[in-house]
């Protein structure tokens, strides 16, 4: 029994068995092409060795968002058959129809079609999650991204497959973040950034409970400087939110926790990429500014936090990275990260996004594959798809 009371893929026989694997395949297409293969890649260690231990795989995923119960032919996950079988160098058979059986040779690999094509499938319907679990002696959930989803891909087959067991890349990713977040070196210091409290809300105030340092950035920073009593001008903050962010600002004070807020910031009259940028005091900004990204004398000041953490977790930039003009912060952050000792894992399609623009992603300790499942771990809430195979196996 491995991480977190799991069975783990070791500790099943897979000889002869038909074993059904929850991928997470979401990848980017264009023209029938998949443009970024990184996803696909990650998983090439758990299809092989299933089937060098003689294992019979299929494989399901989700593609996009199309509207359930409708087949979108450009949500079609055959693009993303065609590329792994090259990758595999196997015969990767897409079935469209596998309610009726799967008809595929031996040593072919199935592809089931995007289970978002499945009426059922985001309300967990138990119906569709016996049949998928029909399909398998053995079911492997190896999609941690999709695992704050209680859906019957990753929740509902869990429970009725004969044997239900989490991949390497689902075990790995419970372990780095355990190390980073429930027995973490200390000091630990969260970097949580991106454009709404709202959305992150209930994570600012779990993490205030268990990090040491708390930096925030991006559209969260601004409603925490118009909490503290700045001006932001016309800045993408959330107004309803700002007794919230004063409520956490004086919640760190109370339990001797810090949350740095900016002493400088890069500015913009326009929000578009080749905007003039004025960097100015925190106290000077104008009327009619747009806060773009965190200053020099800023992120030199979360450089020393990071330099001096022993543990780093990181959601989201501290600014419109995207934009070169407004990019410093955010890469300045990521090159502390880079150069620090600590334990470092970092989350989010933006986070990720940022590492790999400026280089840097070889230099994370963990680079973690969730979004939202990523953020609902550090929340500490229960992830449905993990707490089906604890079940599984204690049924």
């Amino acid at each position: 029994m491995a991480e977190h009371d799991l069975l783990t893929l070791d500790d099943v026989d897979l000889a002869g068995k038909r074993v059904l694997v929850r991928v997470d395949f979401n990848v980017p297409l264009k023209d029938g092409e998949v443009q970024d293969d990184t996803r696909i890649r990650a998983s090439l260690n758990t299809l092989h060795r299933i089937l060098d231990r003689g294992g019979r795989l299929i494989l399901m995923s989700h593609l996009g968002r199309p509207k359930e119960g409708q087949p979108d032919p450009a949500l079609s996950l055959r693009p993303v058959a065609e590329h792994l079988s090259q990758l595999m160098q196997h015969r990767v058979v897409l079935c469209a129809d596998w309610q009726d059986g799967i008809q595929a040779g031996d040593r072919d690999i199935v592809m089931l079609e995007n289970v978002r094509f499945l009426e059922g499938e985001k309300a967990d319907d138990p119906a569709l999650a016996r049949r998928l679990a029909g399909l398998c002696d053995v079911f492997v959930n190896d999609a941690f991204a999709t695992a704050h989803r209680a859906q019957a891909s990753t929740h509902g087959v869990a429970r009725f497959a004969p044997v239900a067991c989490a991949g390497p890349l689902l075990v790995n990713e419970l372990k780095a973040l355990s190390a980073a977040f429930e027995h973490p070196a200390r000091p630990l210091a969260a970097i949580v950034g991106g454009a709404k409290v709202s959305t992150k809300l209930t994570v600012l105030e779990s993490l205030l409970d268990k990090v040491d340092q708390l930096i925030v950035g991006g559209g969260i920073a601004n409603t925490f400087l118009a909490a503290a009593g700045f001006k932001i001008g016309r800045s993408l903050h959330e107004a309803d939110l700002v007794s919230n962010a004063k409520a956490l600002l004086a919640g760190a004070e109370t339990a001797s926790k810090h949350i740095p807020l900016p002493v400088d910031v890069v500015c913009a009259k326009s929000f578009e990429e080749d905007a003039e940028a004025f960097t100015r005091p925190v106290d000077a900004v104008e009327d009619d500014d747009l806060i773009m990204d965190v200053g020099p004398d800023t992120a030199r000041r979360y450089g020393e936090i990071l330099h001096n953490a022993a543990t780093i977790i990181w959601n989201g930039p501290v600014g419109v990275f995207e934009f070169p003009p407004f990019s410093h912060g955010t890469r300045a952050l990521a090159e502390a990260v880079a150069r620090s000792t600590a334990f470092s894992i970092a989350g989010g399609g933006d986070t990720i996004a940022a590492l790999a623009r400026f280089g840097l992603s070889d230099k994370i300790s963990y680079i973690s594959t969730g979004g939202g499942a990523f953020l609902e771990f550090l929340e500490g809430k229960t992830l449905p798809a993990v707490q089906a195979l604890k079940e599984s196996v204690q049924a």
